[in-house]
């Protein structure tokens, strides 16, 4: 499909277009399941009777805590036809962070798995007051409690198909698609609200850039609960009719194996991704020569990187792109025919019907080459934050104009380059991690008094957190136990991979925290 034929439509209408288009084509396959387009059409019909059957309504929440999975995107696109809102959760919080986000959102749903990497989700929400959920079912295995996936299913029976195209029938391009949970300096997760239209136009826009076709075999590593795996992947295949292909937990080896065995052209990930690629011992005994496109960011890309991706893995086409939750997931994306220089020394140029600005702290725009806070304007910009109209007034310009927090410098030819982050965000492994909230964490530990947390360069995670801590006068701890409390109670990407424990943390007139002397401790004690 063209672009243009993607413009301001609803998800139902842009799945059964797909399905009308390419009836025969491989729509996904995982493991033992294989559907082709108009299977997954008719699954998604099925769900939506059974969500109809379920009692949910126009705008309420279905959220989903399970790892890639054909099951989520029938159960996420089943809810959305009948304007069902999806709330994806990451697979690493612990009940206590999915309990806020399912409270926050008034989810009505719990789509999930008994246990997936020694995490049981179902289990680990027992404690937690949901008011709001009406019931959790799982995709797999068994919990009390919990419904199965079949049997979900198997309520729609009684529902006629033309209530779902009724209800499908009565949603426009401005209605909810979804609401992706991030974090802040607040240390709170805000959740982005987004609109069917605007997602389905970016990522129409996204896989023309980058030249995803509906004969590209699209092995999707990025989590689903992630934008990158959602947005800029499930959702921008089905609208271009590519195969896609989850992989619920990456394994080099079985990636090497697939890439082999299912003639895979389409892997997009962070750079630690192609990084463990290259290093495998044993690359060169897997045929990877049907590699085609590679869409990176999320970190520091080297030009060496990008030449050794073209050169060694055998990609044709090698391109990053830039964005936040509050964009849709995506701002600036390089084109397949720039250089590896400025694939690496920027993060690309807005896409079409974007605008890109950097301003100086009076929002007023500043010359190409002079570093200022990135901006940006079009129909990417979410909604506003849920139930946080002040929050949004002070993202979103009244003018239209989102700030990112992202500071850059813009050439001449509107490529950017990210150079500071005004939130202080850091990324682990492509996960972005927001002090404040590690630091409201730590801050529960008994102990603990006050804490202070940064990102530092990790070779192989991009940056990890390192954590400077003040414990109480009459008790004792220790690094190892920080870390360890940590690990309990905060998604493993956020656990502090270092701990100081210190009398004081240095702080201006004002009381704030000196992170920029923080950062000059770590690096001289890791030197």
């Amino acid at each position: 499909m063209s672009n243009t034929e993607s413009l301001q439509r609803t998800l139902p209408q842009v799945v059964a277009a797909t399905a009308r288009a390419l009836p025969e084509r491989v729509a996904i396959s995982d493991g033992s399941v294989t559907l082709t387009y108009a299977e997954l059409d008719a699954a998604r019909l099925q769900a939506a009777r059974a969500f109809l059957a379920a009692g949910l309504e126009h705008g309420e929440r279905i959220a989903i805590w399970a790892p890639n999975m054909w099951q989520w995107i029938v159960a996420a696109i089943g809810a959305q036809s009948i304007g069902g809102v999806l709330v994806p959760l990451n697979t690493r919080l612990k009940g206590t962070e999915a309990g806020f986000i399912l409270r926050r959102s008034s989810a009505r749903w719990l789509f999930t798995v008994a246990d997936f990497l020694g995490m049981r989700y179902p289990a680990m929400l027992r404690d937690e007051s949901l008011p709001d959920l009406k019931g959790t079912v799982l995709f797999e295995g068994e919990a009390d409690g919990a419904d199965a996936w079949d049997a979900f299913l198997a309520r729609g029976n009684s529902v006629d198909v033309q209530a779902v195209e009724a209800r499908a029938s009565q949603l426009g391009p401005d209605d909810t698609l979804d609401i992706l949970f991030t974090s802040g300096t607040t240390g709170q997760p805000k959740g982005v609200v987004t609109s069917h239209g605007q997602n389905i136009r970016a990522f129409a826009t996204w896989s023309t850039t980058v030249g995803l076709t509906e004969k590209d075999n699209y092995l999707i590593i990025n989590p689903f609960f992630h934008s990158f795996g959602y947005k800029a992947g499930w959702l921008a295949a089905i609208i271009r009719g590519a195969h896609i292909l989850p992989v619920k937990q990456f394994d080099l080896d079985s990636v090497l194996a697939q890439i082999h065995r299912d003639r895979i052209s389409v892997i997009p990930g962070p750079p630690t991704i192609y990084q463990s690629l290259l290093a495998h011992p044993r690359r060169a005994e897997y045929d990877l020569s049907s590699l085609r496109l590679a869409v990176t960011g999320a970190a520091p890309v080297p030009v060496s990187l990008i030449e050794k991706m073209r050169s060694e893995l055998g990609f044709k086409v090698v391109v990053t792109a830039y964005g936040l939750t509050e964009s849709c997931g995506v701002i600036s994306i390089c084109r397949p025919e720039d250089s590896a220089e400025r694939i690496s020394h920027s993060s690309g140029r807005a896409m079409a019907g974007v605008e890109m600005k950097c301003v100086d702290g009076e929002g007023a725009a500043v010359p190409a080459g002079t570093e200022g806070e990135i901006w940006c304007r079009g129909y990417n910009v979410m909604q506003g934050y849920l139930d946080n109209p002040e929050e949004t007034a002070r993202t979103i310009t009244a003018d239209g104009w989102l700030k990112t927090g992202d500071v850059g410098v813009m050439d001449v030819d509107g490529y950017v380059r990210i150079t500071d982050r005004i939130k202080d965000m850091f990324i682990v492994g492509g996960f972005n991690c927001y002090p404040a909230e590690i630091e409201n964490c730590l801050h529960g530990m008994p102990g603990v008094t006050r804490a202070a947390v940064i990102g530092v360069p990790d070779e192989r995670m991009g940056e990890v957190a390192f954590a400077w801590v003040v414990a109480a006068a009459d008790v004792a701890l220790d690094e190892a136990a920080v870390i360890a409390w940590s690990r309990e109670n905060m998604a493993n990407y956020k656990v502090p991979r270092f701990v100081r424990l210190v009398q004081e943390l240095p702080m201006n007139a004002g009381g704030k925290v000196l992170k920029n002397e923080l950062r000059q401790r770590a690096a001289a004690q890791r030197s």
